[in-house]
């Protein structure tokens, strides 16, 4: 239940670990990243914690929520773009203008070891783990999650899933054509990245199973189910290893299987919206 860490969201872990590797100097010049909302937000605060001085780019479509939550923990937010990819762009220009640290939201090693704390408190937790089920952005979190649970038990299975709207690391997975047209807006913008690492797309190729993806109506229902049944806020990347659960279980078939709720920063009114789409669809039988 990341969705109840500091900040709101899993990427606190990443961050701060990736600020404990700087040396001073690298502190005292602070550190830039761009942000679909929840890596702003755990950069944002583990910058505060350290006194060091954090930019971060913003696509305009980021939900308001996320962006004054970010800048409420001290950091300097900049919205550009209409996609992550555009405010990456600019942010990489402003750090060479400023000689500010990167610190990537997903393609770093000691992001990827941060996330990947998840894995070992969960299995610490329960043991009996035999599947984890990861959402999918840029793979920073299923890489470290990956890498820790198959360290702990190379049986445990890891099943990633992404938005049908955006499955850029999907069809990498399967050897399929990625057609950049085709992708378009989710409600699960916490996951909404073009295209997957560098670094985690090797990672997710050796470590990862298999990788699913869900509709926004399917999406809609997960987030609706947590709010009915356990009075639980979700954001769309949140719901969507839950969603896959409901839509997937046939592939799944896990008998003790991890879902991680990466997050639950949501703009209250999208609620309606979810409401919509999830009344478009008839899931009743699989909930």
């Amino acid at each position: 239940m990341e969705n109840q860490q500091k900040t709101g969201a899993f990427k606190f872990r990443g961050a701060s670990f990736k600020l404990m590797q700087l040396s001073n100097e690298q502190l005292e010049k602070g550190v830039i990243t761009a942000s679909a909302g929840n890596h702003a937000q755990g950069l944002a605060y583990a910058s505060r914690k350290l006194g060091v001085n954090a930019i971060i780019y913003m696509p305009e479509s980021t939900p308001h929520a996320k962006v004054e939550a970010t800048q409420n923990y001290g950091a300097e937010v900049v919205l550009h773009g209409a996609s992550f990819q555009e405010a990456y762009e600019a942010s990489m220009i402003r750090q060479v203008e400023e000689g500010a640290t990167y610190v990537h939201p997903f393609d770093d090693y000691d992001i990827i070891a941060g996330q990947g704390t998840i894995a070992m408190e969960a299995l610490r937790q329960e043991d009996r783990i035999d599947t984890f089920i990861v959402p999918i952005g840029g793979g920073g979190l299923i890489s470290g999650i990956a890498i820790a649970a198959k360290h702990v038990n190379k049986n445990i299975r890891i099943i990633g899933v992404q938005a049908s709207n955006m499955s850029a690391t999907y069809s990498k997975f399967h050897n399929l054509k990625t057609n950049e047209a085709t992708q378009s807006s989710t409600i699960a913008e916490g996951i909404a990245v073009k295209h997957p690492g560098e670094l985690t797309m090797p990672i997710i190729n050796e470590y990862v199973d298999d990788i699913v993806t869900v509709s926004e109506e399917e999406i809609a229902q997960a987030i609706l189910y947590m709010l009915e049944r356990n009075k639980t806020l979700m954001e769309g990347a949140g719901a969507a290893a839950l969603a896959a659960l409901f839509a997937h279980s046939d592939k799944i078939q896990s008998r003790h299987c991890g879902v991680i709720v990466s997050g639950g920063n949501i703009d209250l009114d999208m609620i309606p919206r979810i409401q919509k789409l999830a009344s478009n669809e008839n899931l009743t039988e699989a909930y």
